[in-house]
């Protein structure tokens, strides 16, 4: 039997485009269980980074984190990573955790500003700043509001912290 009896002539060509179907479907499976809605120029290497920063800012319990894609309106970062804390020693071990985190994953911070006093640390990664803010300076310096034009990042449940949790409850 030749390949012309038992397969017509276009098999190559939607075997071909069923795979790349396939791959995009895993590709998009990929992102979504990375936990990261993915915005349409940004790279899989600065998501993978977001991300493992959100997830350390988890772990060390940071409230309302919030993720500003400012492609569109700043030349100096893509992106603002924004956490707060709720004294100056969470929000030391909130800085402490994403930089040790990224460290392990190769990347180290450009720069590390203000880690002592704890009110506002901002952890330089190019491409992104991480903001952690004590409850009194976050609500003082409101970056949200000063940068209300930047998109924001919707984040899954698993990366929102608390107020996702809150708004589930309440069923909102």
């Amino acid at each position: 039997m030749t390949q012309n009896e038992t397969e017509p002539k276009d098999a190559p060509a939607r075997k071909g485009r069923r795979q790349a179907a396939k791959d995009i479907v895993e590709a998009a499976e990929a992102r979504e269980a990375a936990g990261v809605v993915e915005a349409a120029r940004t790279g899989a290497l600065e998501q993978a980074r977001i991300v493992t920063a959100l997830r350390a800012a988890g772990e060390k319990k940071a409230v309302e984190p919030v993720v500003l894609d400012l492609r569109e309106l700043a030349s100096f970062t893509d992106y603002f990573v924004i956490a707060g804390g709720t004294n100056a020693r969470q929000v030391q071990a909130i800085a402490d955790e994403i930089v040790e985190r990224l460290k392990a994953e190769g990347t180290r911070p450009e720069r590390v500003e203000g880690h002592r006093t704890a009110e506002w640390v901002l952890i330089d990664y190019g491409d992104f700043l991480v903001h952690i803010f004590e409850q009194k300076a976050r609500r003082f310096y409101d970056l949200e509001r000063l940068w209300r034009e930047a998109a924001r990042v919707e984040l899954p449940r698993e990366l929102a912290g608390e107020p996702a949790a809150e708004e589930a409850r309440r069923g909102e």
